[in-house]
């Protein structure tokens, strides 16, 4: 059960940030399981049981993220990241389907929904999905952008693919598409009550993930 972060925690990522090698983490792992990652896999499972309680039939899964970055995908940066998190995400969906996911470092944490890595047939799914029920779409977006919590963000495509109006037209030429919740460190997430703000903000975009698995889902069906 999680009991919360402490603010070790921002300490640690802050250290890292400075001192991305392997002679400075060694001697602080028992530092890094005590307050980074053993309360990150009991924030994620927590999460993960209220979510599969609030809906039984989607048979949500859990992925806690490593420390260590992919060694191919160093790029002159050191082993470690400096940030962890987790994502929840559908088996009974399709495979390119949205997932959830929380993300902490040493500034802020944040959380959200949205495509990890689509590919372009993907987005172009989740155009035409927009184009066949614009104002379901708008709706939807609406209702997200007008709460003031949430950050719609992706990276957009230089050339667009189309024109939307109103809400929508912040979504659809986008190449990547997540929403995000950003907070600062030092607050909710010291105490056991952030696995229930986490997940009663998922329960905000579930129109919004249903919508996405929908063209997910037509996304797959039509490569095959």
């Amino acid at each position: 059960m999680f009991k919360g972060f402490t603010k070790d925690t921002a300490e640690f990522f802050w250290g890292i940030s400075f001192n991305n090698e392997r002679e400075w983490f060694l001697p602080r792992k028992a530092l890094f399981e005590e307050c980074v990652h053993r309360p990150m896999k009991e924030l994620g499972a927590d999460c993960l049981e209220i979510m599969n309680a609030r809906f039984p039939g989607e048979d949500f899964q859990l992925h806690v993220s490593r420390i260590y970055r992919d060694a191919r995908r160093l790029f002159g940066r050191g082993p470690f990241k400096d940030h962890m998190w987790f994502s929840i995400w559908s088996k009974r969906r399709s495979g390119l389907a949205p997932d959830f996911w929380f993300e902490i470092g040493a500034a802020r944490y944040e959380y959200g929904m949205g495509f990890s890595e689509p590919t372009p047939a993907l987005m172009a799914a989740f155009r035409k999905a927009v184009d066949a029920n614009p104002a379901r779409f708008e709706r939807i977006a609406a209702k997200i952008e007008d709460s003031g919590r949430w950050f719609v963000g992706g990276q957009e495509y230089k050339r667009p693919k189309g024109k939307a109006e109103g809400h929508t037209a912040n979504w659809y030429n986008r190449r990547t598409l997540y929403v995000t919740h950003r907070v600062d460190c030092g607050g909710e997430e010291l105490t056991e009550m952030l696995p229930q703000t986490v997940c009663a903000a998922y329960l905000e975009l579930m129109e919004l993930y249903d919508f996405l698995s929908e063209a997910a889902l037509a996304a797959e069906t039509e490569a095959k």
